[in-house]
């Protein structure tokens, strides 16, 4: 059954592999964007890996964020585009600007594509990064709420997601009155990898299986399996009443980093081994940043601080229901013994 084109930008990446996967299982046709085109044949293995043969059905054009080439090919004749595609490193940029202009501009790139091609929705990933940083609350964090840019200490990051998602309400507000648009703002991502590209969240897995965290900062996390975030992707996407909104993509209630490694422990068994659920003082954290980059990371202003956000809305308005998170990063490690990146037992 043919349902609609649909554009999804990054497809190389973590999620937006698995949101190709859900829409072709949907029935449709999907184009979408790599930065280069070498990366055409691992894209197209992972998906046939995962159990679906694309066929003619998936389309893939040449297009990067930081430039205008390719772009108004990308949109032509879609109803509906995922902008998934966003830039993340695992490493601290020099400047932050590395994050925050490729994000923003790369936004607004995509979105003016878009409505100059008629484009009916746009579907943008933003992140629980936009909504819960730099403003402590003694509530679960919900969609009206925002992170402060200029908050002391927030990082490159979430500085870039909120700036780029706030440039696209902006847009949609002023110059795009005729394209709807629909943000997701996921937490951490988890859960079952289709090939080697790995996001920070499943990096995290990887290092603890690994055991090179021998002891754990006191910061706390959201998760969300990969295919709820997809599944939400497309709940969003053809559901009126999304129109214009927010949604929240966690799981439950966040997690320490010593329960997402209890959690692997106990899901896991003997491939967790390595796996060290000891925590580390927040004075030590501090200490040790002053000489460790990997430690000046952890010492940020969310050192040692309790916080939660909700999806009741995206649950009430989209009937979606995430797994349980213990399941997302089972999932996770699963995977990652199974493509040999992490060692079996």
């Amino acid at each position: 059954m043919k349902t609609g084109s649909v554009l999804v930008t990054g497809g190389s990446g973590f999620l937006a592999g698995h949101c190709i996967l859900a829409l072709l299982a949907a029935g449709h046709r999907v184009r979408t964007t790599l930065r280069s085109p070498q990366r055409e044949a691992g894209l197209r293995a992972a998906l046939a890996s995962a159990g679906i043969d694309p066929g003619a059905r998936l389309d893939i054009v040449t297009a990067d964020l930081t430039a205008d080439a390719g772009w108004a090919e990308a949109v032509a004749g879609c109803r509906h585009v995922l902008h998934v595609a966003s830039p993340l490193s695992a490493a601290a940029p020099k400047h932050e600007d590395e994050l925050i202009r490729p994000a923003r501009e790369g936004t607004l790139r995509v979105l003016r594509a878009a409505h100059a091609a008629g484009v009916e929705r746009v579907v943008l990933t933003s992140s629980f990064a936009a909504i819960g940083y730099g403003k402590p609350l003694s509530r679960p964090y919900a969609e009206s709420d925002w992170t402060d840019p200029s908050a002391p200490g927030l990082a490159a990051y979430p500085k870039s997601k909120t700036l780029a998602e706030r440039a696209a309400w902006e847009f949609v507000d002023g110059e795009g009155t005729s394209l709807e648009l629909v943000v997701i703002n996921p937490v951490g991502i988890f859960g079952p990898l289709l090939g080697p590209d790995m996001s920070a969240s499943i990096l995290l897995v990887k290092s603890m299986l690994e055991g090179r965290l021998a002891a754990l900062p006191r910061l706390m996390f959201g998760v969300v399996d990969v295919r709820d975030v997809a599944d939400l992707h497309l709940r969003a996407m053809t559901d009126p009443a999304a129109a214009g909104e927010r949604f929240i993509a966690t799981a439950g209630d966040f997690l320490t980093m010593q329960e997402i490694a209890q959690a692997l422990r106990d899901r896991l068994g003997p491939a967790a081994d390595k796996v060290s659920t000891r925590v580390l003082p927040d004075w030590l954290v501090r200490l040790v940043a002053r000489f460790s980059a990997a430690a000046r990371q952890a010492a940020t202003p969310e050192l040692g601080r309790r916080k939660n956000a909700s999806s009741a809305k995206a649950r009430a308005m989209l009937g979606w229901e995430p797994r349980p998170a213990a399941e997302a990063l089972a999932a996770t490690g699963e995977s990652l013994i199974r493509l040999g990146i992490v060692p079996g037992r």
